[in-house]
């Protein structure tokens, strides 16, 4: 059977990046609550700004400093208002896909001495295990013709690729890396193939 979505809830969210319409999707895939903030009309468009952002508590909603994820979510909304149209689509995966619980054992063992990459393993899971299928689902829902995917993360591209999705050109969403999380950043860079420290390099 083919996974079902329905865009179930559309409503108005002022936001201090101005007025985005959020979009409340059902699927019957895992029976998360994912969502779609959209900005402007987007059916039928090209090169619409496009985030797909992962859930992260501790830095989305507590402003931790351990990763870059809240100020991710901060600047591609910054994108979005100044392009004037755009989507940022929420994916409730947290911890790249293996929860909260789990994500905070990964960050003890990382005050232990492991790398991001290396806790996860260590707790039985791979290094990322977010998918994409949903996200696809919810951009054919919204009808964009082709995006241009506001991440520095070369797999997600290859990833919507292959659910079809026309991926026009990237956006880097580069936060300043600071003393809590340049150990985390250098080793998404190295580990993850993440495009980080591009404009330090010789």
């Amino acid at each position: 059977m083919k996974p079902q979505l329905e865009n179930l809830v559309q409503t108005p969210i002022p936001t201090k990046h101005g007025e985005f319409i959020l979009h409340y999707y059902s699927n019957t895939i895992d029976d998360k609550e994912h969502v779609a903030l959209v900005k402007g009309d987007v059916a039928g468009k090209e090169h619409v700004p496009v985030r797909i952002h992962s859930e992260c508590f501790t830095g989305d909603v507590l402003g931790s400093r351990r990763c870059d994820c809240g100020e991710q979510l901060d600047m591609a909304l910054q994108i979005i208002d100044k392009a004037g149209f755009g989507i940022l689509i929420y994916l409730r995966q947290e911890g790249r896909g293996i929860g909260l619980l789990k994500k905070l054992q990964a960050y003890n063992l990382q005050d232990q001495g492991m790398d991001t990459v290396d806790a996860n393993i260590h707790l039985g899971h791979l290094a990322d295990e977010r998918e994409y299928n949903i996200a696809a689902l919810m951009l054919e829902n919204l009808n964009v013709k082709s995006i241009e995917l506001i991440t520095n993360n070369p797999k997600k591209i290859e990833e919507l690729k292959k659910l079809g999705i026309n991926v026009a050109g990237r956006i880097p969403v580069e936060s300043v890396a600071h003393d809590d999380n340049v150990g985390y950043l250098k080793t998404k860079a190295k580990k993850m193939a993440h495009m980080l420290f591009e404009s330090k390099k010789d």
